[in-house]
């Protein structure tokens, strides 16, 4: 039995729904409820199932939600470049994550992104992926180098010891 049909439920079930049934199946075979030592072991174990597919079913059905999650890829890229202009980079990358399919541009925009955050490495494969997928797009090339470049720079110790200071001196942008 699937985690759904050992609460009594239906695949499409909800997180209330979810809730609601374990509630009620759990005050049905309690082991508390029984006196008898043979009752309360077989009690211990369905409650035991019931905690298992209880989680499971949860983690199921929050996977189903809408809202937060995947929206078109083309208003995603939108959102994160106005944010970016706006050097709202954590907010930028949020709204990033949430397309529902990636592609050169994405990679592109999240190597911006992440530049603006001082996050050169990974600004740097971002980049990678973007020319990996459009070899031909010289905009391409230039931001892996120029992410190369300044993850090679700020690995020394004088610019890591200014960037340290700098962050503490002048906290980056919040979404």
């Amino acid at each position: 039995m699937n985690a759904f049909e050992v609460l009594g439920l239906t695949q499409e079930a909800d997180e209330r729904q979810v809730h609601e049934a374990y509630r009620t199946r759990v005050k049905s075979c309690h082991p508390d409820l029984f006196v008898d030592a043979e009752r309360q072991q077989k009690a211990q174990e369905e409650l035991i199932q019931l905690n298992i597919a209880y989680e499971e079913a949860l983690r199921l059905s929050a996977g189903r939600q809408v809202g937060y999650h995947a929206v078109p890829g083309t208003e995603a890229k939108a959102i994160a470049r106005k944010l970016l202009e706006q050097e709202r980079y954590e907010s930028a990358l949020l709204q990033l994550g949430r397309a529902d399919w990636k592609d050169d541009e994405w990679y592109y925009l999240e190597g911006m992104i992440l530049l603006g955050m001082k996050q050169y490495s990974s600004a740097h494969q971002a980049f990678r992926e973007a020319v990996r997928r459009d070899p031909d797009n010289r905009e391409y090339h230039a931001r892996a180098l120029d992410a190369a470049v300044l993850l090679k720079k700020h690995q020394k110790l004088p610019y890591r010891v200014a960037d340290w200071a700098d962050g503490l001196l002048h906290p980056r942008k919040k979404g």
